[in-house]
Protein backbone atom coordinates (compact mmCIF):
# COMPACT_ATOMS: atom_id res chain seq x y z
CA UNK A 1 0.00 0.00 0.00
CA UNK A 2 2.84 1.79 0.66
CA UNK A 3 4.08 1.80 -2.84
CA UNK A 4 0.82 2.54 -4.03
CA UNK A 5 0.84 6.28 -2.38
CA UNK A 6 3.92 6.54 -3.68
CA UNK A 7 3.17 6.13 -7.22
CA UNK A 8 0.19 8.09 -6.54
CA UNK A 9 1.91 10.49 -5.35
CA UNK A 10 4.41 10.68 -7.93
CA UNK A 11 1.63 10.82 -10.46
CA UNK A 12 -0.06 13.52 -8.73
CA UNK A 13 3.22 15.65 -9.08
CA UNK A 14 3.62 14.81 -12.68
CA UNK A 15 0.27 16.32 -13.19
CA UNK A 16 0.83 19.26 -11.47
CA UNK A 17 4.00 20.01 -13.47
CA UNK A 18 2.02 19.56 -16.64
CA UNK A 19 -0.28 21.94 -15.05
CA UNK A 20 2.41 24.23 -14.59
CA UNK A 21 3.57 24.31 -18.12
CA UNK A 22 0.61 24.41 -19.92
CA UNK A 23 -0.35 27.17 -17.86
CA UNK A 24 3.29 28.76 -18.52
CA UNK A 25 3.17 27.87 -21.74
CA UNK A 26 -0.10 30.01 -21.97
CA UNK A 27 1.00 32.81 -20.41
CA UNK A 28 4.24 32.97 -22.79
CA UNK A 29 1.53 32.76 -26.13
CA UNK A 30 -0.58 35.66 -24.46
CA UNK A 31 2.67 37.94 -23.76
CA UNK A 32 3.22 37.43 -27.30
CA UNK A 33 0.29 38.06 -28.80
CA UNK A 34 -0.10 41.28 -26.74
CA UNK A 35 3.37 42.07 -27.71
CA UNK A 36 2.38 42.11 -31.63
CA UNK A 37 -0.50 43.69 -31.38
CA UNK A 38 1.10 46.70 -29.18
CA UNK A 39 3.77 46.57 -32.02
CA UNK A 40 0.73 46.67 -34.63
CA UNK A 41 -0.13 49.62 -32.46
CA UNK A 42 2.95 51.58 -32.73
CA UNK A 43 3.51 50.95 -35.86
CA UNK A 44 -0.22 52.34 -36.90
CA UNK A 45 0.29 55.72 -34.93
CA UNK A 46 3.92 55.76 -36.67
CA UNK A 47 2.14 55.96 -39.90
CA UNK A 48 -0.24 58.10 -38.69
CA UNK A 49 2.14 60.46 -37.22
CA UNK A 50 4.55 60.53 -40.39
CA UNK A 51 1.41 61.63 -42.51
CA UNK A 52 0.48 64.17 -40.46
CA UNK A 53 3.98 65.61 -41.21
CA UNK A 54 4.09 64.74 -44.30
CA UNK A 55 0.55 67.05 -44.93
CA UNK A 56 2.28 69.65 -42.67
CA UNK A 57 5.33 69.53 -44.58
CA UNK A 58 3.19 69.75 -48.02
CA UNK A 59 1.65 72.72 -47.07
CA UNK A 60 4.41 74.76 -46.01
CA UNK A 61 5.74 74.04 -49.34
CA UNK A 62 2.65 74.83 -50.96
CA UNK A 63 2.69 78.12 -48.75
CA UNK A 64 6.00 78.97 -50.00
CA UNK A 65 5.48 78.46 -53.47
CA UNK A 66 2.48 80.39 -53.54
CA UNK A 67 4.82 83.32 -52.49
CA UNK A 68 7.62 82.85 -54.97
CA UNK A 69 5.69 85.04 -57.31
CA UNK A 70 5.56 87.86 -54.54
CA UNK A 71 8.70 87.27 -53.30
CA UNK A 72 10.46 87.32 -57.55
CA UNK A 73 8.70 90.88 -57.57
CA UNK A 74 9.83 91.93 -54.15
CA UNK A 75 13.52 91.03 -55.78
CA UNK A 76 12.89 92.71 -58.34
CA UNK A 77 12.23 95.66 -57.12
CA UNK A 78 14.86 95.67 -54.50
CA UNK A 79 17.42 94.82 -57.39
CA UNK A 80 16.02 98.12 -59.12
CA UNK A 81 16.69 100.12 -56.80
CA UNK A 82 20.46 99.15 -55.74
CA UNK A 83 20.89 99.65 -59.33
CA UNK A 84 19.15 102.82 -59.79
CA UNK A 85 21.09 104.05 -56.88
CA UNK A 86 24.59 102.79 -58.13
CA UNK A 87 24.00 104.41 -61.59
CA UNK A 88 22.80 107.86 -59.09
CA UNK A 89 26.71 107.13 -57.38
CA UNK A 90 28.27 106.55 -60.31
CA UNK A 91 27.58 110.03 -62.23
CA UNK A 92 27.91 111.72 -59.04
CA UNK A 93 31.26 110.81 -58.75
CA UNK A 94 32.83 110.01 -62.52
CA UNK A 95 33.66 113.57 -62.70
CA UNK A 96 35.97 113.43 -60.01
CA UNK A 97 37.03 110.25 -60.83
CA UNK A 98 37.64 111.57 -64.69
CA UNK A 99 39.82 113.61 -62.66
CA UNK A 100 41.56 111.93 -60.06
CA UNK A 101 43.00 109.38 -63.30
CA UNK A 102 43.99 112.33 -65.51
CA UNK A 103 46.16 113.63 -63.00
CA UNK A 104 47.72 110.61 -61.85
CA UNK A 105 48.50 109.95 -65.91
CA UNK A 106 49.38 113.25 -66.59
CA UNK A 107 51.81 113.77 -63.47
CA UNK A 108 55.54 112.84 -63.57
CA UNK A 109 57.14 111.49 -60.83
CA UNK A 110 61.06 111.84 -61.06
Amino acid sequence: MASNRGQGGIQQLLAAEQEAQRIVNAAKNEKLTRLKQAKEEAEKEIAEYRAQLEREFQKKVSDSSGDSGANVKRLEKETDTKIAHLKTEAGRISDDVVAMLLKYVTTVKN
